[in-house]
């Protein structure tokens, strides 16, 4: 089969294509004829080497095909082996295009339990584009956010794509949303997809500013951080708040005040990933029909994958990027 493979780590020019073997078959797994593969910048780190990647390598956790044995249209979720914990995942947890062959390739394998049917409506690329992000974003605010309707949410790092599909999925479950943002283009752009409003984080007090947004200035139910600026989340919640935490792209460090912590009743969870029942939680919001689908930005052919990576890299597009196997 046609793939994607880089043998050496490095920048996207390490990308190339070439003939690798058929997925193997063995029992429990489930070889999927992809459609589509999305771009992550978890992909990127994977090329870099921040995984450890066995070499030669075919990267890639997203992607949305038909199943071999049964030509069911599907999504793969890319978390394998989490486990039978609801809570968080087992030991042998590992994301898909880490250790495993990835989906930048014509064929992928993966345990039966992480397909799940294609959302009726969308197209491959928006298929493909859905798992990682959104089941991510899903757990952040539903199951760990525990997200309730007329609650009133602060999403942290607006533009990026978690924050992205954050305060599209926050609305879906029936939230006011406010956003910060590390720019006005972002802030702006987040405001016209519907945000009430919002900060720009970079300034020394944007933590009162985002607070003084929320419902009667006293805070926000529940914050969503994605880059990692959780000690000055936390001044924006109100008493009994709760911070959910799942990227530290701007800070891997936080200095934290105990006493305003404990006197607020605060609660700050931790997050990644999602499970097979987070993903079906997903597909049943979207069939509900107030979610949008991902807003695809570019889509590539396989072929072109180092491309797509550049482009990725350079910051200057809105959506996914999307390698399409024609």
């Amino acid at each position: 089969m046609k793939a994607v493979v880089f043998d050496a780590y490095g920048s996207a020019d390490r990308l190339g294509a070439a003939e690798v073997p058929d997925p193997a078959e063995r029992s429990g797994w489930v070889t999927v004829e992809l459609r589509a593969s999305a771009l992550n910048w978890h992909d990127v780190l994977v090329r870099q080497g921040r995984y450890g990647s066995p070499l030669p390598h075919v990267p890639g956790a997203d992607g949305a095909g038909v199943r071999v044995d049964t030509g069911e249209p599907v999504v793969i979720l890319p978390s394998l082996f989490w486990g039978t914990d609801p809570a968080a995942p087992g030991p042998d947890f590992e994301i898909l295009g880490d250790r495993t062959r990835g989906t930048y390739a014509e064929l992928v394998s993966v345990p039966a339990e992480c397909l799940a049917p294609k959302p009726s409506g969308y197209s491959w690329a928006q298929a493909a584009a859905l798992p990682l992000v959104g089941v991510t974003t899903y757990r952040a605010l539903s199951t760990r956010g525990q997200l309730r309707p007329g609650e009133s949410v602060l999403v942290i790092g607006a533009g990026g794509g978690i924050a992205t599909s954050a305060l599209a999925m926050a609305r879906a479950l029936g939230a006011n949303v406010w956003v910060t943002a590390s720019n006005q283009q972002k802030l702006d752009r987040a405001v016209a997809s519907g945000a009430e409003g919002g900060v720009i984080h970079s300034g020394p007090q944007w933590d009162g500013d985002a607070k003084a947004l929320s419902p009667s200035g006293r805070g926000f139910d529940l914050v969503l951080d994605a880059v990692g600026l959780w000690d000055r989340s936390v001044q924006t919640l109100r008493p009994g708040g709760r911070v959910v935490v799942l990227g530290a792209n701007v800070a891997s460090t936080a200095t934290l005040d105990i006493r305003h912590f404990f006197f607020g009743q605060f609660d700050i969870r931790g997050t990644t990933m999602g499970s097979p029942a987070d993903l079906a939680g997903l597909l049943r919001l979207i069939d509900g029909g107030t979610l949008p689908p991902p807003v695809i930005d570019t889509e590539f052919d396989l072929a072109d994958a180092a491309d797509a990576h550049q482009h990725l890299e350079a910051g200057t597009g809105v959506g996914k990027v999307v390698l399409t196997m024609n």
